[in-house]
């Protein structure tokens, strides 16, 4: 039995090495990865590259780290990867196989905290499984933020836009120079807007129809506002109504509806204010309560 056991072992190692060095192989022989990068992501990579210097240091290695996963991403994943980075904003200029690398980046560091603290605490491998778990789902949890948070900017500026495209539409300016109007007349590049409305002039100023251009919009921003906004788009440029008027009802109907979702997060707010308001009480409750009960018992 024991000769059993140990034979078993020795295979089981072998095979683990076996494994370690075609992996070791595989990653060393990727390519190491082009930092350049055609397009809106590629903006977007190097904006951050230009705002964060501590971006700028780590951009290699996960440039160089995520070439040795291209390989090993399944087509399903890295589509799915693709649309999370796409639905923040192409953040930060990610690619797919670029967030794994930054996962991996991510759990050594949440690991070597995790250690350090655990060494201190005495919990040991407990914050160290802590800490390379949360390191490792920390990049995707930072992806989908961004992209919730972008959604709400979106939310919260397309009635404005809208209005603004129906005035310059109402001017006498033909779909894409409204759209340019936007695009010119509202402030900071960076809005999530103003990214949009550019893409959309872009794919117009490419040979794509009107309507391409805005289902393309709605893809890249699945918000209820944005989708609303173009199937009225698309449903009036194909039965032939006024496109002005049907903008000017779409910004009508987000602004009520972006009033109603107001009014019921603060609804919601004062009810989840009931919690924390009730431990305030007992709490204060107990530190007026302890010192007479703790003098009534020296004195009794």
């Amino acid at each position: 039995m024991n000769l059993r056991f140990a034979t078993l072992r020795i295979l089981v190692l072998l095979a683990t090495a076996v494994a370690l060095f075609i992996i070791v192989h595989v990653a060393a022989s990727a390519p190491a990865g082009n930092s350049k990068r055609l397009g809106l992501r590629g903006l977007k990579r190097q904006r951050a590259l230009e705002s964060t210097p501590f971006w700028m240091t780590l951009e290699p290695m996960v440039r160089w780290i995520g070439a040795r996963f291209t390989g090993l991403i399944s087509e399903a994943s890295h589509k799915q990867l693709n649309l999370k980075i796409s639905l923040a904003g192409d953040f930060l200029g990610l690619l797919p196989e670029e967030v794994v690398g930054l996962s991996v980046i991510t759990s050594v560091m949440g690991l070597a905290v995790g250690v350090l603290a655990g060494s201190v605490s005495g919990m040991g491998n407990i914050l160290a499984i802590g800490g390379l778990l949360i390191g490792a789902a920390m990049p995707s949890m930072r992806i989908s933020e961004a992209a919730a948070e972008r959604m709400k900017r979106v939310d919260r500026r397309l009635p404005s836009a809208i209005d603004l495209l129906a005035l310059a539409m109402g001017a006498g300016l033909d779909f894409p120079g409204s759209v340019r109007q936007v695009v010119e007349k509202s402030g900071s590049p960076d809005d999530p807007v103003v990214e949009e409305f550019t893409l959309i002039l872009q794919s117009l100023q490419l040979g794509r129809t009107r309507s391409q251009a805005l289902e393309e919009f709605a893809a890249r921003v699945p918000v209820d506002s944005v989708v609303e906004f173009v199937g009225a788009v698309v449903q009036a440029e194909m039965r032939g109504n006024p496109v002005v008027e049907v903008l000017k009802i779409q910004a009508e109907v987000s602004r009520r509806k972006r009033t109603v979702r107001a009014e019921e997060a603060a609804a919601k707010a004062g009810v989840a204010m009931i919690g924390p308001l009730v431990l305030v009480f007992v709490c204060i409750l107990m530190l007026i309560v302890a010192p007479i009960v703790m003098k009534l018992q020296a004195n009794g």
